[in-house]
């Protein structure tokens, strides 16, 4: 791995980071970097270099190149490869791990935990030789058959955020790997390392050179992407005004593009509900991982103002209690923000907050982390009694800040819900069965938890959102994701005997 982390100075932990392309890392040619933050000190711990349109050519050439000989690859080897990256991600969870939340802050349990949801995918994409099977229909016409194939798409790119380093590229790239495409992958630049952690690893277990690629950088090299002509597929994960704009511009260029945005999930707690499951479930989902997550719950829905109480009462006594560290502390349940500037922006939101009239019961503005003054930390906020036209109901604050909003019933609940320009995630807390079916049924989500806070679907289904939250036709990995990174074929046959066939000039019928 020191190939792919190169010294820059003789301090410590310092690091230059450059791109992964055609096999070997190398420095790029735009001279721009960036500088990688410890969200936890404070302390720049690398530098990542900027990819110009050059560099981004450079990956796209290497990936064309590579890309006859890996779509000619069987896929029963291809999966082969794959099981030897499996193996080696597992064996190299713990430092893979260390790395996530040296650069992103998210605790170390949280971080492996990402990992794992990531080594899922690719155990799902190892059966690649049964995911690829077509269809047959013997005798459509008379002696004529009728079958269908699925196909790679071509040259695949990659635009992945901050918050799930390792976890949402691997939601992409082994998918396309295994279907035969070639990769070009563009990480966030704020925590960079484990696309080419993962570039090396994918090295090790025998990928050939230029199938898997990897540019670092911002806005430019994504629209260098975005219009590259042999680019053929985008898979995007980011903000809903990005989202609309990698969709918009992708298909304007004529790709296949699944651009996944934003979210404001609702967690409806209902009057039979267990409340201390409940807190339990809202404190995981509200606050883990700094509510940096696209999944996090942060807006619950308390049917009845009795509920609204208990709710917000035993929130607030448990808030006291949650331990707020770097996450390398084995104590830590919450961590720091990715960056100054995110803290501060969701310093705002709460400011906005008190400004319209919410309720702040808890001020997470107030906390300190002793002898990390540096580092990005805010303390998990609640507010309560918030209403509909309030910022900080509307707009996604990806930080750790819950809102609770009071409704008279379900049908009111229902209605919140469906009502917010987003449709990512959303889950209910009941122990009817009619209400639980009735909400799954009428709820204008993508993915729907009953009694479960986080509903992110396991491997072998897909995920994705409604409205704003998904621009695009595909959710990623499962079967979603095998259909989005190949094309269909449909083939008809005939082998006639050696009589003459009369010239048809009409529609043929298979008759």
């Amino acid at each position: 791995m020191d190939s792919i982390l190169h010294p820059v100075d003789d301090r410590p932990g310092l690091r230059r980071l450059g791109h992964f392309i055609d096999g070997a890392i190398v420095p790029g040619t735009s001279g721009r970097t960036a500088e990688v933050f410890n969200p936890a000190t404070g302390e720049r711990v690398a530098t990542v270099a900027l990819a110009s349109v050059g560099d981004v050519d450079s990956a796209v050439a290497a990936a064309r190149t590579a890309l006859p000989q890996w779509a000619a690859t069987t896929p029963i080897r291809r999966s082969r490869i794959l099981f030897r990256f499996r193996d080696l991600l597992e064996r190299n969870i713990d430092r893979l791990a260390a790395r996530i939340t040296e650069e992103h802050g998210k605790v170390l349990s949280d971080a492996k935990g990402e990992l794992v949801r990531g080594l899922e995918v690719v155990e799902y994409v190892t059966g690649i030789p049964g995911l690829l099977k077509g269809e047959v229909s013997e005798d459509a016409g008379t002696g004529i058959d009728t079958y269908s194939i699925r196909q790679p798409v071509g040259i695949c790119a990659g635009i992945s955020p901050f918050n799930f380093p390792a976890m949402v590229p691997m939601w992409m790239f082994p998918v396309a790997l295994a279907c035969g495409n070639t990769f070009v992958m563009k990480p966030s630049e704020r925590d960079p390392s484990l696309c080419l952690e993962l570039a090396a690893l994918l090295k090790e277990a025998g990928l050939p050179d230029g199938v898997f690629n990897v540019v670092n950088g911002g806005k430019e090299a994504v629209d260098a992407l975005l219009d590259h002509p042999d680019v053929a597929a985008v898979s995007f994960v980011g903000s809903t005004p990005i989202a609309q704009y990698v969709y918009a511009r992708g298909t304007a260029s004529g790709k296949r593009v699944q651009a996944l945005g934003g979210a404001k999930n609702h967690m409806v707690v209902m009057p039979d509900a267990n409340v201390d499951q409940a807190v339990d479930a809202l404190m995981g989902a509200a606050y883990g991982s700094a509510g940096e997550r696209c999944m996090a719950i942060s807006v619950a829905v308390a049917v009845g103002d009795a509920v609204g109480d208990r709710l917000v009462a035993e929130l607030a006594r448990r808030i006291t209690t949650l331990k707020v560290a770097p996450g390398t502390d084995p104590a830590a349940e919450m961590g720091p923000l990715i960056t100054r500037e995110h803290r501060d922006k969701v310093r705002g939101y709460i400011d906005s907050g008190i400004e319209d009239g919410a309720d702040l019961v808890v001020d997470g503005r107030v906390l300190a982390v002793p002898g990390h003054e540096r580092g990005f930390f805010l303390g998990a906020t609640l507010f309560d009694r918030v209403n509909p036209k309030m910022r900080i109901y509307k707009e996604e604050i990806f930080g750790p800040v819950l809102a609770v909003v009071r409704v008279a019933n379900f049908e009111e609940a229902l209605r919140l819900v469906n009502e917010h320009e987003f449709g990512n995630g959303t889950a209910v807390f009941t122990r009817d069965g009619r209400v639980g079916r009735a909400f799954a049924n009428r709820v204008q989500a993508g993915m729907i938890g009953i009694n479960v806070p986080i509903p992110v679907p396991v491997a072998y289904h897909s995920f994705g959102g409604w409205k704003r939250s998904l621009f695009g036709d595909h959710h990623v990995h499962g079967p979603e994701g095998i259909r989005f990174y190949t094309r269909l074929k449909a083939v008809t046959t005939r082998w006639p005997d050696d009589e003459r066939v009369t010239s048809q000039f009409v529609m043929p019928t298979l008759s």
